[in-house]
C-alpha cells in the first residue's frame, strides 16, 4: 500500500511511535524513525529505542534510518526531515507523534511544565511539518498525520498544558489542511486511545482510576497504527482536515466547531439583555464540564 513513500515518525521509538514504523515499513514504506529517547517528562537522552526500531524494520526486509534531532527547535525539524532526504531522495508523509506529559492541577503548574508540553507537542508539530512543507508544495503531494487527543477536545484534570497544546494541533492541522490544499496536501488528526508510556503515569489512587488504566491497557498501540497507514496511503487523497479517534477496534470521525444557537436584537445588546435573555436562551445547550472518560464511559471490548 506504501511502496515507495518516505515517512518520518517523530517520537518514533516506542509506544504508538514504535508500532506505527512497524506497520508503515510491513506496508512498504521507507521509515525515518525520530525519537531523542526522552523521558516521559521529555528529559534525558537516548539513542537505543530508536535503534532498536530501525534494527527491527530491517531484519524484516525493510528500509529505516535513526533520528535523534529535537522535533522543539526548528533547526530540530528542518535536520529531520533531510534525513529523510539525504537518506531516501524524498519525503511523502510526516507523522507527528512525539510527546511529553508534565501533568498538574492548572493553579500549581509552573512556567517551564507549560512551556515544555507545548514545545513538543504544538511546536514540534509546526516545526517538523513546516520543513516539510516546500518539498510537498513542489512535489504536489504530501500527507501530515498530526497526534491530538481528548485531554483536548473534551476535556481532563490536571492537563492544561498538554490540553491547550493538543487543542493547538486541531487549529494548526486545519489550518495546513487548509492553506495546502490546492498542492495535493492532506492534513488530519488521530486522538489516540492506546496504553503508553504517557498513559502510564495516570494516578492510580482509587479503584475507579485503577481500573480505567487496566482498560486502556488492553488497548494495543497498533489499532492507531493501522488508522495511520490508511491516511498515509494514495488511497486516502481525499480524506483531510478531520479529526478521528481510536479506540480498540473502534473509530471515531469528531465534530468540529459551528455555532449551535443564536440570539438576535435590532436595538443592540447590553449586559442586562444578555443575562436576562440571552444566557437563559443558551443555557439548555451548555457544554457540562465533562472529561474524556466521560464521554468515552463504555467497555470497548
Amino acid at each position: 500500500m506504501l511502496d515507495g513513500k518516505v515517512i518520518v515518525v517523530t517520537g518514533g521509538g516506542r509506544g504508538i511511535g514504535r508500532a506505527t514504523c512497524l506497520m508503515l515499513a510491513e506496508h512498504g514504506a521507507k521509515v525515518v524513525v525520530n525519537d531523542i529517547g526522552g523521558g516521559a517528562d521529555g528529559a534525558g537522552n537516548d539513542q537505543a529505542p530508536a535503534d532498536e526500531v530501525v534494527s527491527a524494520i530491517k531484519e524484516a526486509g525493510g528500509e529505516a534510518v535513526s533520528s535523534f534531532d529535537s522535533v522543539t527547535e526548528w533547526d530540530g525539524g528542518q535536520a529531520i526531515i533531510q534525513t529523510a532526504l539525504d537518506t531516501f531522495g524524498q519525503i511523502d508523509c510526516v507523522v507527528n507523534n512525539a510527546g511529553n506529559l508534565r501533568d498538574g492541577i492548572f493553579h500549581k503548574m509552573s512556567e517551564q511544565d507549560f512551556e515544555s508540553v507545548l514545545a513538543v507537542h504544538l511546536k514540534g508539530t509546526f516545526n517538523v511539518s513546516r520543513a516539510a512543507a516546500p518539498h510537498f508544495r513542489q512535489q504536489g503531494s504530501g500527507t501530515f498525520v498530526n497526534m491530538t487527543s481528548t485531554s483536548g477536545l473534551i476535556g481532563n484534570f490536571g492537563q492544561a498544558n498538554y490540553s491547550a497544546a493538543k487543542m493547538g494541533i486541531v487549529g494548526l492541522s486545519k489550518s495546513m489542511a487548509l492553506d495546502m490544499d490546492r498542492f495535493g496536501v492532506t492534513s488530519n488528526c488521530i486522538a489516540p486511545f492506546a496504553w503508553s508510556r504517557l498513559i502510564g503515569s495516570i494516578p492510580t489512587d482509587d479503584e475507579a482510576q485503577k481500573e480505567r488504566v487496566a482498560k486502556i491497557q488492553k488497548m494495543t498501540p497498533d489499532k492507531i497504527s493501522t488508522l495511520v497507514v490508511s491516511l498515509c496511503s494514495d488511497q486516502a487523497k481525499h480524506v483531510t482536515g478531520q479529526i478521528f479517534g481510536v479506540r480498540n477496534n473502534e473509530i471515531f470521525l469528531f465534530s468540529q466547531p459551528r455555532p449551535i444557537r443564536s440570539a438576535h436584537t435590532s436595538e443592540g445588546w447590553t449586559p442586562e439583555t444578555i443575562l436576562s435573555r440571552v444566557m437563559p436562551a443558551f443555557e439548555a445547550d451548555f457544554y457540562p464540564l465533562s472529561r474524556s472518560a466521560d464521554i468515552f464511559s463504555w467497555d470497548p471490548f
